[in-house]
């Protein structure tokens, strides 16, 4: 049955210039190609007047004399509470609010799914245009979506991983699934997290590579120095390279970070580890120990323990508990990350014995998750 009824609505295309411009192009570059292309599609169409009230008895009253029994449509007044909340938050801690929103100096950056896009990159930032008071997002890097074991996830059908029985079921492995779930992140199209990739990324990834790195190194400067860490002593050219490509990796993974690559970034750390596991592999300093090249040894344990606080340092974003964990085995205090570079090397005197940083999970383990997930459903 039609119903005739009254609406207010935002007149997006008088925002169409605008949006052309400062989308389109000032920051064509700026954005990740998943998020251009589905806003250039909208503009590219043709904006129209959108309506931002609704006819219902939830939601926020419209505060018009003329709109009675109107409340204001969910997406557009939900931005208004990401201002509202801020100031709500300065005001308990005697702060100034208008910073946040108003200084040129802030970056303002909406992380979210793609169903939520066209929301903050054309009415958002309309609605903060039509103020002229307001700065506008620097960026909105969009995800697409994660489904689970190849459906779409659904909390109320219980297609779900809950965190509380995650923690339960493998306690103190909470950077196995942030990994996990960075390392296969849906930037650019839908992606799918299932157990058995679950497990292989930690078995074949986080345990055989970062683990397997770490522990040769703490166990062979133990076994050889008593956990001091020994002076370079005779290096050659694979030694310095090594050293020169160690210190990259700081500024690739923090540039990937501030480009908003996070798998890139988490796998680049891996990559990290790799070069620890490739060095000590080719270099072999188990067999130069019993030669006469002992003092070459020295150099080798001491640019892999460098190795490990770099990596220490720059897996902290991903894995925070990890980056404890290895800091500790290190006796290292914590170092600024854009300070590291090969003319400013981290310095380690001695380093205490191993502890698990990772452990293996078993078949059964995955497979009482499976059973679990489907029992549930």
């Amino acid at each position: 049955m039609l119903k005739k009824t009254k609406h207010w609505f935002l007149p997006l295309n008088n925002f169409e210039p605008f949006l052309k411009k400062w989308f389109l192009k000032d920051n064509k570059d700026n954005w990740k190609a998943n998020v251009f292309g589905q806003v250039k599609s909208w503009i590219n169409e043709g904006l129209k007047p959108r309506a931002i009230t609704r006819d219902l008895d939830w939601g926020i009253p419209v505060p018009l004399d003329e709109a009675k029994n109107k409340v204001l449509y969910v997406w557009f007044d939900a931005p208004i509470g990401y201002i509202s909340a801020t100031k709500e938050w300065a005001m308990s801690n005697n702060k100034d609010w208008e910073p946040y929103w108003k200084d040129s100096k802030t970056q303002l950056v909406h992380f979210l799914g793609k169903d939520n896009i066209v929301f903050h990159c054309i009415i958002f930032p309309s609605m903060l245009k039509a103020t002229d008071e307001y700065i506008l997002p620097a960026n909105v890097p969009a995800n697409e979506f994660l489904n689970l074991e190849g459906k779409k996830i659904s909390t109320s059908k219980n297609w779900a991983i809950w965190l509380h029985e995650y923690l339960k079921d493998f306690p103190n492995m909470q950077d196995t699934l942030r990994y996990t779930l960075t390392s296969n992140a849906p930037e650019n199209k839908d992606n799918d997290f299932t157990w058995k990739d679950f497990q292989a990324k930690n078995n074949n990834e986080l345990v055989a590579i970062f683990g397997n790195f770490v522990n040769r190194v703490v166990v062979l400067t133990h076994k050889y120095y008593d956990g001091i860490n020994p002076n370079i002593n005779l290096s050659n050219d694979i030694d310095k390279e090594t050293l020169q490509e160690i210190y990259k990796f700081p500024k690739k993974i923090g540039d990937l970070i501030e480009r908003y690559k996070f798998r890139e970034a988490v796998n680049t750390v891996i990559d990290l580890a790799r070069l620890g596991n490739k060095y000590l592999a080719e270099e072999e300093p188990w067999k130069l120990i019993k030669t006469d090249q002992k003092e070459r040894v020295k150099t080798i344990m001491n640019i892999s323990i460098q190795l490990c606080a770099v990596l220490s340092i720059v897996c902290e974003p991903f894995l925070p508990s990890t980056s404890e964990k290895l800091k500790k085995i290190l006796n290292f205090e914590n170092f600024s990350w854009n300070s590291i570079s090969i003319d400013n090397p981290v310095k380690i005197n001695n380093i205490n014995k191993g502890e698990l940083i990772f452990r293996k999970i078993e078949d059964d383990e995955v497979e009482l998750q499976v059973q679990k997930l489907n029992e549930s459903a």
